[in-house]
Parts: C-alpha cells; structure tokens; sequence
C-alpha cells in the first residue's frame, strides 16, 4: 500500500456532474482527486445513457426518413436498417470524441485521476482497488457522484437479448419485430419511438393510468396521438405480473390477465443509484431504497464537508443539471463566488417528436391558484414549419396576464430542446410578451413561433381586460 495521499476534494465519479466539480475546484487552485472505476470517462450520459442513445435516435430519424414523411408519405424510407449495428457507427464515434475531451480537460486542469474502485474507509477517507495496487488518500471535502444503474426487480432475469434494461437495448444487433416496453417513463417512451420509427410494433404497458405527469397534458395528447399514428399500442392501467420467455418469443403478464407476447422485453423500472458500491456507511451516511441521498439546498449531504450530485440526488437526473449542481456543490465546499441558481431550468424529452420545457405546467399554476394566461404558435403556422414537415408542433407560452410576464414555455416537435432556451434566457432576465412581440427573428426559423405566440397571448390579455374595463363600467352605471 502506497503513501497516502491528501487532497482538498476527492470526486467519486467521472459523469457529468463529478467532472464539472472537478474542474470548478481545480480552476479555483485547489488539490483535487478524481476516482473512476470505468476505463472511460463521462459516466452514464455519455457511455451508456444520453449521448449513444440521443446518437441512435438521430441516426434512425436520419436513415428512416421519418422528418420526410409528410412530404413522401408515410411509407417513405432512405434506405431500409436490417440491424442495429448500422446505426451504432455514429454512437461510437461520439462516444469516444466526448471520452477524449474529458480526460483532457481533467489533464488540462491538473486533476488526479484514480482508474479503480473507491469506497469510504473513513469519512474523509477513500481508498482506491485495482487489480495490481490499492491507494488510500483522504481529502477535505467530498463530492458524491457515482450515478446510477437501471433498477432490476428480484426474480426478472435480464439476459441481454431477449429481457433487457436501458443500458442493455443498446447492445442488440438486431431490429426486435415486436418490442414489448414496460414502463412509460422518459426512457421508456424515447426508446418506443425510436424502435417504433425502425420498424417495430411496439406495446408500451404502463401501470399509471396517464404517463409522463410533469409535462403539459396538451403536449401529452399531440405526442401520444404521434406515438400511436406511428404505430406503437399503448396499454395504460397494466400492471406487469410476470415476464418470460418460451423459445424465442418472450411474453408479459398482466394483473389484470391479459398476456403480450413479443420478441424483446425492455423493461424500464427506474433507476438505482450506485451508493451501494462506495461503503458510504464508513462515511455516516445511509441511502434510501433507490440508493439516492438526501442533500439541502447547498447539495451537502447530513455529514458536513461531504456532497452529492446528478442521478444519486434523485429528480431531475439530467446530465445538463447534474453538471450544474457539480459545480455549485464545489462553489459552496469551498465558498467560492455563485449566483443564485436560476429557477427555470430547461427539461428535454428526445422522444419523437421532442418536448422541451421550463417552469410550470398549466396544472401546477392551477394547483397553486396562480392566473394564467397562454399564447400559441403552431409550427404548420411557420414557414420553417412546412418547410421542414412538422405539421404537429407547437410553441406555448404561459404568462401573467396583468404583467406579461413569463411563466413557463412548453414546446414539442423537431428542434424543441434547441428552441426552449431562447424562453429560457428571456425569462430569466425578465424579459415580457412585449419583448418577444417586438423581437426580430431570422426567417424562416422556429424562432418565430415566439413572436407568434407572444402576439397570440398579448391579444388575449388585451380582450381580458377589455371584459374586466365593461364589467367595471357596469358595476358603475349600476351604483
């Protein structure tokens, strides 16, 4: 056992939100130790999560034509894919560029990397296996950032080709005929449309009886009237019983007796943080049943000095607010300077067609007792639109009809997850329906549909107060 080591910050894991804290401190001037127990780095996103299957998407929606089907008809096809592997090339690709370009900007900045597996022998001490050597080093401050893995419920036997998680789907070779996907979460609904644009007959069994409750019910109906017209089947209200398999067909029971057989199961339970692995008990901490950790508002954890960040804090679990909370777990460790955390921040859904959003949804303001007003923009309304043959988008603004400010944006259709951060930044800096009223946009872009939308809502607000200016002048005649 080699010398230990002190640091001012040891990072366990290398995803996005280990490898943003890492570099904040080490640009700050301080010691830091970067643990992976992966031989590449960049976590789930982009190894086995966000970026190969965002590359998959965009690779499917390139080679099937799917954008050029209500132009072509929706029998129009570039060329046909006989297996996944054709689509993979591009995944790879990426992959590897984004790898590259982490491990740099860890060199760059000076940051220790520890290739191994870390666990707590102490509550600022962490030692680190490998094959050949153990290292132990301790550190002042500790940032928890080990990301997470699909959840395997006891009994289900996931054997990679014919019941397989979200990590596993990606290593299929072939194109299931019939995909049966339980649970109609995120990735659940993502992966039924992307292998429902490849070919296959898809079953999406979920026991909820509505699906993906955080995002606006309107959007809800165009992308479920989307998924269905491409012909994926939904089953709400199904609770799974039991899944197996008989020869090469695998089948999914149901509570309620009903029985879906396919050629592929992807099930989609959630995910489970991986605490489990790190020995956390030796630094005083204890996980929930899904193996996230409690933090404040500061993302520290019940222990002084020791953070956590990305997937092991729970919701959102995205890679663009797991990188943001990185660094502002960093900047409060070390009381560097960080303003405020904005409010709004954007969520993406790379289903087909895409939604994107920030702030509440109509039902969340309603909840609240909060007046509401929206304005609505239609891509088939924007030459953009047409031009590229998204007929079903559309751009919602929800804003306060007293003083025109923004709300919340809730788009879906091609490019959402781009065009939402011009919403975004406009509300941010209080910005109002007047602002993108006046705004120029390029033409022809989706921008406009801000413009659109904008106009759409400030002449609602302006026949509210019409109506409120002549109920006013009655209560008046009638006093």
């Amino acid at each position: 056992m080699s010398q230990m080591q002190q640091f001012d910050l040891a990072v366990i894991g290398a995803g996005p939100a280990g490898h943003f804290g890492a570099i904040q401190a080490a640009k700050a001037g301080y010691k830091v130790a970067v643990v992976e127990q992966r031989g590449r780095l960049g976590g789930n996103s982009t190894i086995t999560g966000t970026i190969p299957s965002k590359s998959l998407r965009e690779a499917t929606l390139h080679l099937t034509g799917v954008r050029q089907r209500t132009f072509y008809g929706q029998n129009y096809r570039v060329r046909d894919i006989e297996s996944l592997a054709e689509l993979h090339l591009s995944a790879d690709q990426v992959v590897n560029r984004n790898t590259s370009v982490y491990e740099d900007q860890l060199r760059r900045n000076g940051v220790t990397l520890f290739r191994g597996h870390a666990s707590f022998v102490g509550e600022k001490q962490i030692v680190v296996e490998r094959p050949s050597l153990v290292e132990v080093f301790t550190a002042d401050k500790v940032l928890i950032a080990v990301g997470s893995r699909p959840a395997h419920p006891p009994g289900l036997d996931f054997d990679g080709e014919f019941v397989v998680d979200s990590n596993q789907i990606l290593k299929l070779d072939r194109i299931p005929s019939r995909l049966i996907v339980v649970g109609a979460g995120v990735i659940g609904v993502e992966y039924a449309c992307i292998f429902s644009a490849l070919g296959s007959k898809v079953t999406l069994i979920h026991d909820g009886i509505d699906f993906l409750q955080f995002v606006d019910r309107q959007l809800i109906d165009v992308l479920k009237y989307k998924m269905m017209a491409s012909g994926v089947e939904f089953r709400m209200g199904e609770k799974v019983s039991e899944i197996g398999r008989s020869g090469d067909l695998v089948f999914a029971k149901t509570e309620s007796n009903k029985e879906i057989v396919g050629d592929c199961v992807l099930f989609c339970g959630g995910r489970q943080g991986n605490t489990d692995a790190i020995n956390i008990e030796a630094a005083g901490l204890a996980a929930d049943s899904r193996g996230r950790l409690t933090v404040d508002e500061n993302l520290e954890t019940e222990v002084e000095g020791i953070y956590a960040a990305g997937d092991v804090i729970g919701f959102p679990a995205l890679a663009a607010t797991s990188r943001e909370q990185g660094r502002r777990a960093v900047c409060h460790a070390f009381g560097l300077s960080c303003p405020d955390a904005i409010a709004m921040l954007p969520y993406g859904i790379y289903a087909i067609p895409e939604i994107s959003m920030i702030g509440p949804t109509e039902s969340e303001l309603t909840e609240k007792g909060i007046a509401y007003e929206c304005g609505i923009a239609r891509f088939r309304e924007i030459a953009r639109g047409q031009i590229i043959g998204d007929v079903d988008g559309m751009l919602k603004i929800l804003f306060d009809p007293e003083t025109l400010s923004i709300l919340s944006v809730h788009i879906i259709g091609d490019g959402a997850t781009e065009l939402v951060h011009i919403g975004q930044a406009v509300a941010a800096l209080d910005g109002d329906l007047h602002y993108l009223a006046e705004a120029v946009f390029n033409y022809p872009t989706l921008g406009e549909c801000y413009k659109v939308a904008a106009l759409d809502g400030i002449n609602r607000a302006r026949l509210l107060n019409t109506h409120r200016a002549r109920q006013s002048h009655d209560q008046c005649d009638m006093a």
